[in-house]
């Protein structure tokens, strides 16, 4: 038989199979010289050597086989995103532990004797263990009810009055109860969940954008069809950008549901992984939250698949196996014939043309629900504001503040900290230097004390006065860091409670969510924080946000920049007025009368979104056209430029199906971890065969030892 293994090989491997055999999809463990690894068995061997050679299986591991649809689910993962199919295996068997014995645990339920002498403590175990019917608790679990020291429980299992068991470690999840815990909905959103029912009721595969200005109780209209999963028998799946979400999501679940989901995601303990995965794979997991390889589990019979605020950007994979979790969300639901319902108040454009091409259906929200109405906005020209060097808070932001302040509401200050590399900007006229080649803005490598396109590798000396008003010494590179605003906050405000918002502060997500919620009842006058802030938390208390630099990112490099800006201020200013107060949204820019600056302003989205899609349709670019991105990397710079070269050269498989490849050029992080990038990017029109076209071109060339290449089909960031 033929059985996948997790390691780098290019082929299945034939083995034996055991005494009384395997199924399809069976997890083995398998000898692989001197090693024992593990293995899928996927087929039937080739069988075209000498048989007496070939080892048997070693042994077939004690968890659900993988299902056909899961296997054909990683195929077609693999081959849209040029992964090797051992890399796949390894994203579908996360879970520490899976060949290990069923671990077990010892528990504790009422017992058949009375003991002799009854203290209050020992009534209050009884009393405990009476109330829950004969369930069985760990020791931790019967003390901590009872209120009691472990020893009281221990010292009844003596006397027999409490009996301690053996228990597999790894137990079914509680049921979850849909009709536990239903809020009251408003008309819009009645109708919304009425009609997610009825896809689901249907059987089949469909996906719905659940569209909804921040604040309209999309959550609660998406739960509702959970809850219609859940009836009909079958598994739901959340996927949510950031484990910093889940705390506060985990709470809203158990207040509908009356139990806590299973939780999937990096802070998430070893131990609990594996439950999550093998009781996935039974079955006994009913809904499960998690980050983005959770779509990875096996589940046994999937339903539902939800992508909470489906534009963010965290949910493409940048490392490893490169994709979108958006994007096989689809993928896994076509194969199931399970519903997708993305959600999201700023939709990614990708999703819209779909809605506009008749593939996805759509709902819309249009109001806050409650007393909650949506924030004025309004912009602050930085041109004029008397604003210090060295400084980023604008008079006109800072009395705003103050106001907050006096009638203790929070204010958040917010910096726009997409992509990597600071534009250059003059601060006399608002100009961004670009390129005279392409579109795109330079970037200053300050050790070059050069300009560099990283769309086409083009550089020149940095400038000492502006291109265009010539202004001297009035050119920098845009952008301070939270900690440094944190200063300079703290220097404006010295009486103010403030905290500063990264995800890079906190050394675990609970700490992360364990602050947040603290600032959620208030315990801060003054938030500042970057893209982490603007995702689904909820302040009631906050009824300022001050964006420092609305306009960095609005001309970067990135195809995506005037979308990406739009959602993340759309996103930051819903922050606002969630509670009974009405918000306000002030944005700094040096650019106020820039058209996405004034569609945000106006709340136009269909407007946006149509003249965006209409520029994208011109330069054939996604979702109207297809890319690729190839990165190059190794400790020796001509290397990579050398084999960049030669790519570039000998595009024929590309040339068939009418694709342009444009580079080599340096990554704008050209050197990481010692290892030198280039990057290619190959563009195709959308109906062109490009994995195939891109799998040939690529497999002309042999790399040296330790050059490395990726392909990122649909790059979302081009870094």
């Amino acid at each position: 038989m033929g059985v996948l293994t997790t390691q780098p090989l290019d082929r299945l491997l034939d083995y034996k199979a055991p005494e009384g055999g395997c199924h399809l999809g069976a997890f083995v463990e398998v000898p692989l010289g001197p090693r024992k690894v593990l293995g899928v068995v996927w087929g039937p061997g080739k069988g075209d050597y000498d048989l007496a050679k070939i080892r048997s299986v070693i042994r077939v591991l004690d968890v659900a086989p993988m299902r056909e649809e899961m296997r054909a689910f990683l195929t077609r993962a693999a081959e849209y995103t040029l992964t090797p199919m051992p890399a796949m295996l390894r994203l579908g068997t996360r879970a520490p532990g899976l060949g290990d014995a069923q671990s077990m645990r010892k528990v504790y339920r009422l017992g058949d004797q009375t003991p002799d002498r009854m203290t209050g403590a020992r009534e209050k175990v009884l009393g405990v263990l009476r109330d829950y019917g004969g369930l069985s608790f760990t020791l931790s679990e019967v003390a901590e009810m009872a209120g009691v020291g472990t020893s009281v429980v221990k010292g009844l299992v003596k006397l027999g009055a409490v009996s301690e068991e053996e228990a597999p470690r790894d137990t079914p999840y509680p049921q979850l109860d849909p009709d536990y815990g239903g809020k009251d909905l408003s008309v819009d959103q009645a109708a919304g969940a009425e009609a997610l029912r009825a896809a689901l009721r249907s059987d089949g595969y469909g996906t719905t954008l659940l569209k909804g200005v921040t604040g309209s109780g999309k959550t609660e209209v998406y739960l509702e069809a959970v809850a219609e999963c859940l009836r009909m028998g079958r598994q739901a799946l959340v996927l949510l950008p950031e484990i910093a979400l889940s705390g506060e999501f985990i709470n809203r679940v158990e207040a509908r549901f009356g139990m806590k989901p299973a939780e999937w995601h990096s802070g998430v303990t070893m131990t609990e992984r594996r439950r999550c995965w093998r009781m996935v794979g039974q079955g006994d997991a009913q809904l499960i939250v998690g980050a983005r390889s959770a779509l990875f589990l096996p589940y046994q019979n999937l339903g539902l698949i939800v992508v909470d605020e489906e534009h963010d950007t965290s949910y493409k994979q940048e490392d490893g196996v490169l994709y979108n979790a958006r994007d096989m969300a689809v993928l896994r639901a076509a194969i199931n014939g399970a519903q997708v319902v993305l959600a999201s108040a700023t939709p990614s454009l990708e999703s819209w043309a779909n809605v506009e091409a008749g593939k996805y259906q759509r709902l819309e929200l249009t109001a806050r629900f409650g007393a909650a109405v949506m924030p004025k906005m309004a912009a602050i020209d930085m041109r004029v504001e008397d604003v210090p060097g060295g400084t980023w808070v604008s008079p006109t932001l800072r009395g705003a503040i103050q106001q907050r302040l006096e009638k203790g509401e929070q204010s958040l200050i917010f910096l726009n900290r997409r992509g990597y590399a600071p534009i250059t900007l003059c601060r006399a006229c608002g100009h961004q230097i670009g390129c005279d080649h392409c579109d795109a803005r330079m970037v200053e490598h300050r050790f070059l004390k050069r300009l560099m396109c990283h769309q086409c590798g083009e550089t020149k000396p940095m400038p000492t006065q502006c291109p265009s008003c010539e202004a001297e010494d009035r050119l920098s590179a845009v952008g301070p860091g939270v900690e440094r605003m944190g200063e300079e906050v703290a220097a404006l405000f010295p009486d103010a409670r403030i905290a500063v918002l990264s995800s890079d502060l906190y050394g675990s997500a609970r700490a992360m969510k364990a602050h947040i919620e603290e600032i959620a009842t208030g315990g801060t006058d003054i938030i500042i924080g970057t893209q982490l802030v603007a995702k689904g938390h909820n302040f009631p208390l906050l009824t300022l946000v001050g964006v420092i630099d609305a306009d960095l990112g609005l001309q970067g490099s990135d195809l995506r920049a005037a979308e990406r800006t739009f959602q993340l201020m759309r996103q930051v200013a819903g922050r606002a007025g969630r509670g009974d107060t009405p918000g306000q949204a002030l944005l700094q820019t040096y650019q106020p009368e820039h058209a996405v600056i004034r569609a945000i302003l106006a709340g136009d989205e269909e407007s946006f979104w149509k003249a965006e899609a209409e520029e994208r349709k011109a330069a054939g670019v996604p979702p109207y056209g297809r890319m690729a991105g190839i990165i190059l990397s190794s400790p020796n710079v001509q290397e990579v430029f050398d084999l960049g070269a030669e790519m570039a050269r000998m595009d024929a498989p590309l040339r068939q199906i009418g694709a342009q490849v444009f580079g080599p050029a340096p990554a704008p992080i050209a050197r990481v971890r010692g290892r030198h990038r280039v990057r290619l990017l190959v563009k195709a029109e959308k109906s062109a065969p490009l994995q195939q076209a891109l799998a040939k071109w690529a497999g002309q060339f042999r790399l040296p030892a330790n050059l490395r290449m990726a392909i990122d089909i649909d790059p979302q960031s081009f870094y």
